[in-house]
Order: C-alpha cells, then sequence, then structure tokens
C-alpha cells in the first residue's frame, strides 16, 4: 500500500466526532484532494492539532496520505482561521455552503488546484468583508462545470447574436436571443441583469470583481436563475443550501434586516 509522509495545505472541510474523544476531520488538502483523516484524543484541550482544525480553517499540515482507508496528521503549521464564519450565522450558513458544494464537486482523492484555490479565494473574500452572497454566486456558477454542467451565456445558442435580452433554454443549454424563442416553447425566462451577472461570475475569481455591488432585486433574480440552473444540471439539494434559502424566507416573514456587505451599496458595478 503507497503512502506518503508529507507537507500539504488544506482546508478544513467538515469534523465528525468517532466514539468518545476521537473525530473524523474531511480536509480538502490542494495536493492529494479531498482526504478523511482520523484524529485520536481531539477533545483534550492541549491536542497539539486543535486550533487547525477548526471549522473553516486553513494551513499547512504535516501527515500520512494513504491512498486507501484513513489518513492520520502529525503537525501543522501557518494556520489561518476564518474567524468571522466561527462567529457570524449568516456568514458560517455562506462558507459551510461553499465547503458543502465543494465536497459535491468532486470525489475523494481527485486533485483539483483549480477548485482549491477557487474555494480558498471565496473563503478569503468573505473574510475581508466581501458580499458573501455574491462570493457564493461566483462559486456556484464557477463551479457547474464540475458536474458536467456548461451553459452558454454569452450569445444565442442558435444565431450567436448578442442582442439582448435572451431567455435561456434547457433544450439548447444557453440563452436564445428574441429571433429565436420559438426554437423552444419552455425556455426560462430570466432577468436580464441575472444573467449579465451569472456570465460574468462563469470567469471571475472574488478578487477580480471586489467592488462589485449588486441591488437587492437582481440579487433576487440572480439567486432564482442559480436555483433553476442547479435544478436542471446538477440535481443535488445540499441542507446548506436549503438552510440559507429559509434565512432569507424567516427575514422576509419577520422583517430582519438582510445582512449588508461592508462597503455601501452603490448600484451595480461590473
Amino acid at each position: 500500500m503507497v503512502e506518503y509522509y508529507n507537507e500539504f495545505d488544506g482546508i478544513v472541510l467538515s469534523i465528525r466526532k468517532h466514539r468518545e474523544k476521537d473525530a473524523l476531520v474531511k480536509i480538502f488538502t490542494r495536493e492529494h484532494g479531498k482526504r478523511m483523516f482520523f484524529v485520536k484524543n481531539i477533545k483534550n484541550p492541549n491536542h497539539a492539532l486543535k486550533a487547525a482544525l477548526l471549522p473553516f480553517t486553513k494551513a499547512t499540515y504535516l501527515g500520512r496520505i494513504k491512498e486507501d482507508g484513513l489518513c492520520f496528521l502529525q503537525d501543522s503549521r501557518d494556520i489561518e482561521h476564518f474567524s468571522k464564519m466561527q462567529t457570524d450565522i449568516h456568514l458560517n450558513a455562506y462558507a459551510t455552503y461553499l465547503n458543502n458544494l465543494a465536497d459535491a464537486a468532486i470525489n475523494d482523492g481527485i486533485v483539483s488546484h483549480e477548485l482549491y484555490d477557487l474555494l480558498y479565494s471565496c473563503l478569503e473574500a468573505i473574510q475581508n468583508g466581501m458580499d458573501a452572497e455574491v462570493v457564493v454566486n461566483i462559486f456556484e456558477m464557477r463551479v457547474l462545470k464540475f458536474f458536467g454542467a456548461d451553459p452558454q451565456l454569452q450569445a444565442c445558442a442558435v444565431c450567436h447574436s448578442q442582442e439582448e435580452p435572451f431567455d435561456f433554454s434547457v433544450k439548447f443549454s444557453g440563452v436564445l436571443c428574441q429571433k429565436h424563442f420559438g426554437e423552444d416553447n419552455r425556455r426560462q425566462h430570466a432577468n436580464p441583469a441575472a444573467i449579465h451577472f451569472a456570465r460574468i461570475f462563469l470567469h471571475v475569481s472574488p478578487k477580480q470583481i471586489a467592488s462589485v455591488q449588486v441591488k437587492p432585486e437582481t440579487k433576487k433574480a440572480l439567486r432564482e436563475f442559480i436555483d433553476f440552473l442547479y435544478e436542471e444540471y446538477v440535481g443535488i439539494r445540499l441542507k446548506s443550501k436549503s438552510f440559507i434559502d429559509d434565512m432569507f424566507e424567516w427575514e422576509q416573514q419577520f422583517q430582519i434586516p438582510v445582512r449588508k456587505p461592508e462597503q455601501p451599496e452603490e448600484g451595480e458595478k461590473s
């Protein structure tokens, strides 16, 4: 059986209690993909790895990677805590969904520097005060391809015209211009601004549009459009996504002000 004993960067995805004092920790490593680590006596307050295995933590770990079965950790350094997500219920919900979606996007053991770096950049952006809802939308659009989906949003799927407005066609897996609406009577009408931002988010990282600001009504339309894409092409319903949806309903029902990004909203910028 092949084993590796070396250093690797990783992001803690989840922690599950194992027996009374131990834990199973899933870490998304940049070098070896997602791996499950067995950590003994993690409940001990003086455990050497305790700080490095908190939720929403990125670190460089030293450990053994086993191709089959559980892996093991020995040490850690350069620990980075995304502390806002550990204390804010809203940011916690968004970050949990990012971790869960990354976990669902690829199988364990599959190396994807692109997905790892995207997840890290998104968690970092939320920690630095970028609008968490926008960050999640960027991640959702970028991750679609890992599920085998490739929606064409740049131009009409029939004639390649870039003249808006567009509707979205599942049949053509892309947008249709007004001249070709008749090609699919079951096409999905989508808010033009939602398609505009979804198109941008397919190809950017949070750092590239850190100053983007989206109006509340556009956020709602964008959320509905991305939900539609996931229902059609992905077909999974994560509990963490349901919690976010419930959170929106609670805020509307009890008229709780929706959290705003740290920067004041001044309209849409791309």
